[in-house]
């Protein structure tokens, strides 16, 4: 569990950017999932992350496991990432990847990004509602931007929704 500093997170999206655009042009038929874990504060990869990322990959295999042409999993310092190459277009993955963001017990701890050849699909592309805050329901956005919870705050509310997870 070691701390990353905002330049190696800055850095690992860049990678992940670059990563994304050397898939898509592997793969020019696919839409391409990348999923991440949503931590805050400066630990992006301790036990906590890795079971979000594993039901996040789980949750992503039952969707589209049957019909995959690529599969990567990278367990960084920086967080957990997975990219799946599906020969399926954009909006449709992009919507069932909603899905899973709204309806899995640890989808809102997940940043599932979808991207095709016309790029990168946003929830608001598709008519659906932007994602809540785990704390107070407001848009997710707003808080972050206003700073309205506290990292302990939101720490303890995703041990809560891990630890309920894990007891199933």
């Amino acid at each position: 569990m070691s701390r990353i500093s905002l330049e190696m997170l800055l850095e690992s999206r860049d990678r992940r950017a670059a990563r994304r655009q050397e898939l898509l042009a592997a793969y020019p038929a696919c839409s391409l999932v990348c999923m991440t874990v949503q931590l805050p504060g400066p630990i992006k990869r301790n036990a906590t992350s890795l079971i979000i990322g594993g039901a996040g990959l789980q949750a992503l295999l039952d969707k589209f496991g049957s019909c995959l042409k690529h599969i990567q999993v990278r367990d960084l310092e920086s967080g957990y990432e997975a990219y799946l190459l599906v020969p399926l277009p954009a909006a449709l993955v992009k919507r069932l990847c909603c899905e899973i963001e709204d309806s899995h017990p640890l989808g809102r701890l997940m940043d599932i990004d979808v991207a095709g050849r016309e790029g990168p699909l946003d929830r608001a592309s598709l008519g659906l509602e932007p994602r809540r805050c785990l704390l107070c329901e407001n848009e997710v956005r707003y808080c972050m931007r206003a700073k309205s919870h506290s990292q302990d705050e939101l720490l303890a509310k995703i041990n809560e929704m891990v630890s309920k997870f894990c007891q199933k």
